[in-house]
C-alpha cells in the first residue's frame, strides 16, 4: 500500500465511522521482540493537553493488555475494506496467546518511524502513538446503567497516546485548500 507522511493538521478522518464501522487494529509491543495486533472499535481521537491524541481501551483479560502495560507506545492501523473480514475476523476473535495473528492473516509488519510498535504494509492509515496516560475505568463512576451493564468484572484500562506520526494514503490527507476549522 502506498502511504506517505501526513502532517497531523492535514489528516482527514471521520472518527465515528472509522472506529465504529471500519475498525482499527491496535498493535502493542516491539517489532524486534513480541508484539500483538487486536481489533478495536472503541476509542477516541482529538486533542488533549495541547497534543493530538488517540485513546484506546483494553480489557485486562486480553493478551495485548500486558504488552500495553509493559510498553511505551502503540500503533493504530486502518485497512482497506476488502481486507476487513480477513484481518478483523482473526484479530477480533482470537487471542495472541494461542495464535500468531500475523501469520494467520498474512499481514506484513513494518517498522514505525517514531515508535517501537509496528504498523502493517497493507494498512492505508497508520497512527504512531506514544503513551502519555493510562487509567482503569472506575465502576463506581458510571452514570449510565446501560453502559455499566456492558461489564462483568472486567473493566477496561484506557490509554491516551500522543499521535507522533501519521502515514496514510491520499484518501486520508487534505488534497487542496485550507483545513476545515483553521481559518
Amino acid at each position: 500500500m502506498h502511504r506517505r507522511a501526513v502532517p497531523i493538521d492535514q489528516l482527514v478522518i471521520r472518527p465515528f465511522q472509522t472506529l465504529d464501522r471500519r475498525w482499527m487494529l491496535l498493535t502493542a509491543g516491539d517489532l524486534a521482540g513480541s508484539f500483538n495486533p487486536m481489533t478495536i472499535s472503541w476509542g477516541a481521537l482529538g486533542t488533549v493537553w495541547n497534543k493530538p491524541f488517540a485513546m484506546t481501551l483494553v480489557r485486562p483479560t486480553r493478551f495485548t493488555f500486558g504488552l500495553m502495560d509493559q510498553g511505551h507506545d502503540f500503533t493504530l492501523s486502518v485497512f482497506p475494506e476488502d481486507l476487513k473480514k480477513r484481518v478483523h475476523g482473526v484479530c477480533g476473535t482470537r487471542s495472541g496467546r494461542d495464535l500468531d495473528k500475523v501469520a494467520a492473516t498474512g499481514l506484513t509488519p513494518i517498522p514505525s518511524t517514531r515508535v517501537a510498535a509496528p504498523g502493517f504494509d497493507e494498512a492505508e492509515l497508520i497512527l504512531e502513538c506514544r503513551q502519555i496516560y493510562r487509567q482503569d475505568l472506575d465502576p463506581t463512576l458510571f452514570m449510565d446503567p446501560e453502559t455499566h451493564n456492558l461489564y462483568q468484572d472486567d473493566h477496561h484500562r484506557f490509554w491516551f497516546g500522543e499521535v507522533v506520526a501519521v502515514h496514510g494514503s491520499d484518501a486520508w490527507c487534505v488534497q487542496d485548500g485550507p483545513v476545515a476549522g483553521t481559518g
